[in-house]
């Protein structure tokens, strides 16, 4: 029930809300995770992470990479071709020598829509510690790359934002080298897990289980075969959002992984449908590539009534 493996947002995500702890369900059903804008900037430049910030943004979410000189730097991707056009892996790189963004790059959500900013640097993880060190940041690792863990892991230690940073993988292998790192940063839920949460869930045994994550990041399954198309087979996404919608789309289930501390954000939400949706289940917190918009639908709309 995290982000699979083609699918995750490729910008950054950020949440706004209302207050923030990671350790405990701090969050009420109103919030904001923009994808860093990469609907509005181009994604993973500073630019990018500011102008979420300037949404109010609490959270932002980072997917990371390592250098071939060791920088830990903010990306979706391990190879740049898709973002500078550059066929290489950024681990094959320095950092000095990784090559800038293309000058507008398509909104991965939003078929035929296309992002454009000032800014085409890749950005060093650090520098965003430095630039924004009191906001909460989920850290996604993608593959079993132990150096990059050790990495963010010390960054985490030394700038002293152990309580604040999460640690994020779609992988159990990588989570459980994650955790070794760092134990004291809190943990969002791998697929494995979150499939196991949902097999407790309909065999009526998850309030007897111990629950160690604190956070559930899963697509909404509205947008299956309308912005997300996860299978290369129309049948197969038609499935996929038949299947998903029936099995995630309960509000006990959201409800009672709040209650025990798991805050749950939907991804990725660019259309005032699908906050409406994802808030209405108890949601709290939706990833968007468009910060301005859904800063405008919480002051417009405020947190929508949750439907007994």
């Amino acid at each position: 029930m995290s982000c699979s493996p083609s699918s995750s947002c490729a910008g950054l995500a950020c949440c706004i809300r209302h207050g923030f702890q990671p350790s405990v369900p701090a969050w009420g059903p109103t919030g904001e995770l923009p994808h860093t804008g990469s609907g509005e900037r181009l994604e993973n430049t500073m630019e990018a992470i500011e102008n979420a910030m300037a949404q109010r943004a609490d959270l932002l979410e980072l997917d990371c990479q390592l250098t071939r000189d060791g920088v830990v730097v903010v990306s979706h991707d391990k190879n740049l071709y898709r973002q500078s056009g550059v066929n290489r892996d950024v681990g094959s790189l320095d950092f000095e020598e990784l090559p800038l963004y293309k000058e507008e790059l398509e909104v991965h959500f939003s078929p035929g829509h296309f992002a454009h900013g000032s800014d085409r640097h890749m950005v060093r993880l650090e520098d965003v510690f430095r630039r924004f060190p009191w906001t909460p940041m989920s850290l996604e690792v993608k593959e079993q790359n132990e150096e990059l863990i050790r990495k963010i892991a010390g960054l985490v230690r030394h700038y002293e934002r152990d309580e604040i940073s999460i640690w994020a993988s779609e992988k159990s292998s990588v989570m459980k080298k994650c955790k070794a790192a760092n134990p004291k940063m809190p943990t969002a839920f791998t697929i494995s897990r979150g499939f196991w949460v949902l097999l407790l869930y309909y065999l009526g045994l998850l309030p007897f289980i111990s629950i160690p994550e604190r956070f559930l990041i899963s697509f909404l399954p509205t947008i299956i075969n309308r912005t997300y198309f996860p299978f290369s087979c129309s049948g197969l996404n038609q499935l996929a959002a038949v299947v998903s919608k029936w099995l995630i789309m309960r509000k006990s289930l959201i409800q009672h992984l709040e209650q025990r501390g798991v805050q749950v954000v939907f991804w990725c939400l660019n259309e005032e449908s699908d906050f409406e949706v994802a808030f209405r289940l108890g949601a709290t917190g939706v990833i968007t590539d468009y910060p301005t918009a859904l800063r405008r639908y919480l002051d417009h709309h405020g947190p929508p009534a949750l439907a007994s």
